[in-house]
C-alpha cells in the first residue's frame, strides 16, 4: 500500500513539474524567438532605409549633421532607438556588423550593380539568382532559407533587393534552445530524485492512517467472530429446549448477516494488504466460469429467470483460481439477487485483446450512477438491499480482485438492464 501511494505521489508531482518546466522554458524560448525576429526585421528595415536614402548613407554617416526621417521612417543615424531590456532597436554597431548584401536592377530588371563586401561564401551568380527569385515572386519582403530580404525602390528606374543573413542568429537561438532543454532535463531528473526521496515522508501520515484503519477492521472482524458463534450456538440451544420461534429465527438470521458482513470486511482488508494475487497460475477461465454458472442456476430458476450463457472455449490466463471463483460468485449472486421475477440473466466470456467477461441482468428500476456501485457500503436502493440482504461491499471486493489481476471492471445501465464488464489481461 505504501509503495502504491508513493508511486502515485511521485507520478503526480512529476507531472506538475513537467508541465511547469515545459511552460517556463517553452515560454522563455518562444519570447526569445519572437524578440529576435522582431529585432532582425527592424535591422533589415534600417538597412533597406539606408539603401533607399542613397549610397552616401550606406556607410552609416549623415552628410550634414542630423538626418530628417524619410518615407521609410528611419531615425537620424546619430539617434538609436532603445526599447528597454527586452526590445533594443538596432544601432550603428548592429548595422555595421550585419551580414548583408544588396543587388540592384534597372527598370528592365537588368543587373546594375551588387555589393557582396559584407558577406562571405556567396558568389555573384548565386546572389543575382536569389535576387531574381525575389523579384519574380512579386513580394516586397520575406525569407529564402536563412536569408531575410526586402525590396526597395530608391528611384523610379531601379529596384534594389537588400538581403540579411540570419544564420548566425538562428544558430544562437538553437544554442539557447538546446541549453535550456538540457538544463530543463537535468532539473527534471534532479526533481525526480528529490521527490522520490521525500515522497515516503510526505505520504507517511496517510499510510499510517490507512494502516490503522485496516488493522482496526481486521482486529474487529476477528473479535466479532467469537461472540457471533456463541450467539448462534445459544440460539440453537434455545430452539432445542423450547422449540423454534420467530425470535430465534430472527436471531439466527441476523447472526448469519453479521457473519457474512464480517467475512466480507476481512476479505477487503486482505485485498488492501496485498499487492498481487498470492497463487497466480495458468487457469482455464472457461471451465471455471461454466462451473460457477451451473451453481447459480438453481436459485435463478426459482425466480423463473431467463438464462443465457455464451462462454468461449479454452480461454486461459494466469490468475488466482480462488479469487476469480469469488469474483464470479459475487457478480452472479448480485445479478440473481437484484434481477426481478421472470427477468433475464445473460453471461458471456469472449477472447479479444483481453479476456472479456460480461454479466447482464434486467433491473426493476434504473440506477442513476452505476459507477458508484463499487464504492464501499453504497447501495442504490436501501430498501431493496435490506430485502435481499445486501451489504454494499460485495462489488467493492469484486473490484479489488480485478485490480489485483491488473484488470478493469465497469458497470453500465442501458434499456432497463445493468451490465458488469470485466477485462483481464491474457498474460
Amino acid at each position: 500500500m505504501i509503495r502504491t501511494l508513493q508511486k502515485k505521489f511521485t507520478v503526480t508531482a512529476m507531472i506538475a513539474v513537467t508541465v511547469l518546466l515545459v511552460l517556463l522554458l517553452g515560454g522563455i524560448n518562444l519570447f526569445n524567438v519572437l524578440t529576435s525576429n522582431a529585432d532582425r526585421r527592424e535591422l533589415l528595415k534600417n538597412l533597406a532605409a539606408l539603401e533607399d536614402f542613397g549610397p552616401a548613407l550606406q556607410a552609416g554617416f549623415p552628410n550634414d549633421g542630423d538626418f530628417a526621417p524619410g518615407e521609410g521612417g528611419m531615425p537620424p543615424l546619430g539617434e538609436d532607438r532603445d526599447g528597454g531590456l527586452f526590445r533594443r532597436g538596432p544601432d550603428a554597431g548592429d548595422r555595421m556588423s550585419a551580414l548583408t548584401f544588396t543587388v540592384r536592377f534597372d527598370a528592365e530588371s537588368e543587373l546594375r550593380s551588387l555589393d557582396l563586401s559584407r558577406i562571405a561564401d556567396l558568389s555573384e551568380e548565386e546572389a543575382v539568382e536569389l535576387a531574381r527569385q525575389v523579384l519574380s515572386s512579386g513580394k516586397s519582403s520575406g525569407r529564402i532559407g536563412e536569408l531575410r530580404y526586402q525590396v526597395v525602390s530608391p528611384a523610379k528606374d531601379c529596384k534594389t533587393v537588400v538581403f540579411l543573413d540570419e544564420s548566425r542568429q538562428i544558430r544562437e537561438l538553437l544554442r539557447v534552445g538546446a541549453i535550456s532543454a538540457l538544463g530543463g532535463l537535468a532539473a527534471w531528473f534532479a526533481m525526480l530524485l528529490l521527490v522520490t526521496a521525500l515522497s515516503r515522508k510526505a505520504i507517511r501520515p496517510i499510510a499510517e492512517n490507512m494502516e490503522r484503519q485496516r488493522r482496526f477492521v481486521t482486529d474487529a472482524g476477528h473479535e466479532l467472530k467469537t461472540p457471533l458463534a456463541i450467539i448462534q450456538a445459544n440460539a440453537e440451544a434455545l430452539e432445542l429446549m423450547g422449540g423454534e420461534s420467530k425470535y430465534s429465527r430472527n436471531i439466527r438470521a441476523q447472526v448469519r448477516r453479521l457473519t457474512d458482513l464480517t467475512g466480507n470486511l476481512l476479505t477487503l482488508a486482505r485485498f488492501d494488504e496485498t499487492a498481487a494475487p498470492p497463487d497466480r497460475k495458468e487457469l482455464d477461465l472457461s471451465a471455471l466460469t461454466r462451473e460457477v454458472w451451473e451453481s447459480f442456476k438453481a436459485p435463478a430458476e426459482l425466480k423463473k429467470l431467463q438464462l443465457q450463457a455464451d462462454v468461449a472455449e479454452e480461454l486461459r490466463l494466469p490468475a488466482s483460481e480462488q479469487q476469480l471463483r469469488q469474483l464470479l460468485s459475487i457478480l452472479l449472486d448480485n445479478a440473481v439477487k437484484y434481477c426481478p421475477e421472470e427477468g433475464a440473466l445473460c453471461l458471456s466470456l469472449a477472447k479479444e485483446d483481453k479476456a472479456v467477461l460480461r454479466i447482464r441482468n434486467t433491473l426493476a428500476q434504473p440506477i442513476e450512477h452505476p459507477e458508484r456501485l463499487f464504492d464501499r457500503f453504497y447501495r442504490a436502493d436501501e430498501s431493496r438491499s435490506r430485502e435481499t440482504g445486501g451489504y454494499g461491499i460485495g462489488l467493492s471486493a469484486a473490484q479489488a480482485i480485478v485490480q489485483l489481476h491488473k484488470g478493469v471492471i465497469t458497470a453500465a445501465c442501458e434499456d432497463g438492464t445493468i451490465a458488469f464488464t470485466v477485462r483481464l489481461p491474457l498474460s
